[in-house]
């Protein structure tokens, strides 16, 4: 009889997981817009002062910016560190920074941390914005977290009740419709070379934000990528695409890949998770790329809260830098290009599934109260041993009420290397663009898009 009961009660669970979990009650939504952001972030600064009130972020570009150009001037350019972190403190600040901040810290005497004022610059659009908290009450997660329901275009979980709600809030974040961006791709080995891993055109798209009035369905894409390689001489005329729709469990990625020596577009399902990513020379996954991309069923996320962290924020100097070489320094990014604040971020741990596999035993990400980008990450291998960790550098594209993470990168702290990606500074910067054709974003264009 126990053997019975146990068998329905596994079998309720299961029912239970496919089931949708509603969002939080209208008392709670209520918080939105009164002690809350729109998107969730607390209006108010810190017990402190270092952490500013939320005022609406940066819409005014600095006197120095051209309308319509690609390339944006740091607002905050004559600002000076108010701490510099390194090796010799670091253990004092140990709690406001990420694992792998912290390890640099302690291995090289050449890595320090600049912590700048605060400055909370992150704006989106009000449709954007109304519909988050549309979501708040209405949005449903379903298949026990891994897929959503009934979502409108913007934050579908403002007020996250776990940690897949948290995780989808980066997945379907605002970033802009259509961006069109020429890059480099970065890698500096343990003896502190650099070499060129790819240049590439990257077409990037988020077709749910082209009608902001439609819900998202469980078979619409929400993310499309296709990548161009032009260099090294070895790679150029490779092409690679990319879709995720907001049901993976019923429409897994879907990814095709050309290569001029075969003459044809062929599938590639294995473009996904831990399979080694060509385009960082394979220093990180396929899942790495923005820190995080793809789906989210191979792990069991928990939302373990907020935190003040010291993190990489406003980013300017280094996502438009013109000279690749002056930050691709050894063992780690050339420190005064990197901009670093304290601010409040939400910290999710994703921990592997039984049975599921991956190189990453758990994952600890940190998201962004103010726009839900994920701004850094640590990986722990089989061993529970701090493998990788990942960044992404934040800025506010304050033309277009766009927040930006580029460029991303990751160190592998096991061998002694780094990659950069997205560096766009060379290329003339981040360029929003019309939509692409449905004919553009068919797997046969790559063959076309990937002709030397």
């Amino acid at each position: 009889m126990k053997f019975v009961h146990t068998v329905l009660a596994a079998s309720l669970a299961l029912v239970i997981a496919g089931q949708a979990q509603a969002a939080v009650s209208a008392q709670e939504a209520a918080k939105l817009g009164s002690s809350l952001t729109l998107i969730g972030a607390e209006k108010a600064g810190n017990a402190d002062g270092s952490i500013p009130a939320y005022s609406g972020g940066l819409t005014t570009p600095p006197a120095s910016f051209k309308a319509g150009d690609s390339m944006r001037p740091d607002p905050f350019a004559d600002e000076k560190p108010v701490l510099v972190i390194d090796g010799k403190n670091a253990e004092q600040y140990k709690g406001a920074l990420t694992a792998t901040t912290l390890e640099l810290a302690k291995r090289f005497p050449s890595f320090h941390v600049n912590v700048y004022p605060t400055h909370r610059t992150v704006t989106l659009p009000k449709a954007v914005l109304d519909n988050g908290v549309k979501n708040a009450t209405g949005a449903k997660s379903l298949e026990g977290g891994l897929a959503i329901d009934n979502v409108l275009p913007g934050v579908p979980f403002p007020i996250p009740q776990s940690g897949n709600e948290a995780m989808w809030n980066f997945l379907l974040r605002y970033q802009g419709v259509n961006i069109n961006s020429k890059y480099d791709s970065w890698n500096v080995d343990s003896a502190g070379v650099a070499s060129l891993a790819t240049t590439g055109q990257a077409m990037i798209s988020y077709p749910i934000y082209e009608n902001l009035a439609q819900p998202i369905s469980s078979a619409d894409v929400y993310y499309q990528m296709k990548l161009s390689y032009t260099g090294p001489a070895r790679r150029a005329g490779e092409a690679v695409m990319l879709k995720d729709a907001a049901n993976p469990l019923q429409q897994p990625r879907r990814a095709w890949q050309y290569l001029p020596g075969q003459r044809r577009v062929k599938l590639a399902p294995n473009l996904a998770y831990d399979t080694p990513n060509p385009g960082t020379a394979g220093a990180g996954t396929y899942d790495a790329v923005f820190v995080l991309n793809g789906a989210l069923d191979r792990y069991d996320w928990k939302l373990v809260g907020k935190q003040e962290m010291i993190v990489p924020y406003n980013t300017y100097k280094l996502t438009y830098a013109q000279d690749p070489k002056s930050l691709t320094t050894p063992n780690h990014l050339a420190p005064d290009y990197v901009r670093w604040e304290k601010h409040r971020v939400w910290v999710v741990e994703g921990n592997l599934k039984a049975g599921a596999r991956h190189i990453y035993q758990k994952r600890r990400f940190y998201l962004d109260e103010d726009s839900w980008t994920a701004l850094a990450s640590d990986q722990y291998d089989a061993r529970g041993q701090l493998y990788r960790g990942s960044f992404a550098f934040l800025s506010q594209s304050y033309d277009k009420q766009i927040p930006d993470s580029t460029p991303f990168m990751i160190y592998d702290l096991v061998g002694g290397s780094y990659n950069i990606n997205g560096v766009v500074g060379p290329y003339g910067g981040i360029k929003y663009i019309e939509p692409l054709s449905k004919a553009q974003w068919s797997p046969e264009s790559l063959a076309g898009s990937g002709i030397r």
